[in-house]
């Protein structure tokens, strides 16, 4: 278990990286002109965002299904997945985030409607139309952010922010395992503790702090309040999921990725950690 985290994690991150600065070799972000080298940014990214929550929509669906829920499929992946993306849209086409994002929500509440009337009529409703929503905003709205960071604070404020929520999630799985005693919600997760926490909040601030120094982010302090905000945001975030799988008694989302289990498995922490991220750099980055 240990030797297959280590290894399909070491292995998507060097990807995801690798993929990233394509991207921003692509679009131009790499260069010192980078935002007028390309109308269009973030392609390559889109492609991947919309990929992986596409595919976690369907892992998604498989853990409502096993609570005797239905998420309404096509509709909702759809839709998830045009949220998902939702920055990258208006750079193509003449509208605003705003007016693409309201769109995409009443197109697929319609579209759910919809096949709700004519899948199962007027039987199970709110317990059918309420998770595909639940689905939709959980996975498209949070996921957006990925790419808002990508698109408006550029390529290493990207990296920065996974990085930072990888390495707490690889702080926390590590101090957990050396010195967790105390534990840090045993009603949704018995294996994450305290001290795993500690360890979570000291690899980001460590990343963070890197990261910062060595392409000129932000100055220093910030660095290191971004890195504890991130990892405690992407632990509560990782409990979030975990309180869905444990409903749904699953160990696992599913067994798409050997040593983590599904996708979900492997986004849960960057999911809530992205909106926190973005603001962070909003506020901070000028």
């Amino acid at each position: 278990m240990l030797k297959h985290r280590l290894l399909f994690g070491t292995l998507m991150t060097v990807l995801f990286t690798g993929l990233v600065i394509f991207d921003g070799w692509l679009d131009g972000s790499l260069t010192a002109s980078g935002s007028d080298a390309r109308q269009i940014r973030a392609t390559v990214l889109m492609l991947l965002v919309g990929v992986i929550i596409g595919l976690g929509g369907m892992e998604f669906s498989a853990l409502a299904a096993a609570r005797g829920l239905v998420v309404l499929n096509p509709a909702s992946v759809i839709g998830l997945v045009l949220l998902a993306t939702a920055w990258y849209w208006p750079q193509v086409f003449d509208v605003s985030l705003g007016v693409f994002v309201l769109s995409v929500a009443a197109f697929t509440l319609a579209g759910v409607f919809l096949q709700q009337h004519v899948l199962f009529g007027v039987d199970v409703v709110l317990a059918n139309c309420g998770t595909s929503c639940f689905m939709l905003m959980y996975l498209g709205l949070l996921a957006a952010f990925v790419l808002g960071i990508r698109i408006d604070k550029g390529l290493w404020p990207t990296l920065m922010f996974f990085f930072a929520v990888k390495s707490a999630d690889i702080g926390a799985y590590t101090f957990g395992k050396l010195f967790g005693k105390h534990k840090l919600a045993p009603r949704v997760s018995p294996g994450k503790t305290w001290e795993g926490m500690a360890g979570a909040v000291a690899a980001a601030m460590a990343i963070s702090l890197a990261f910062a120094v060595a392409f000129s982010i932000m100055g220093a302090w910030p660095a290191l309040a971004f890195g504890a905000m991130i990892a405690v945001v992407g632990q509560m975030s990782d409990l979030t999921e975990s309180m869905l799988k444990r409903d749904a008694r699953q160990k696992d989302s599913s067994n798409r990725v050997p040593g983590f289990g599904g996708i979900l498995d492997v986004i849960d922490s960057p999911l809530f950690a992205a909106p926190f991220a973005y603001l962070f750099f909003a506020l901070v980055m000028r």
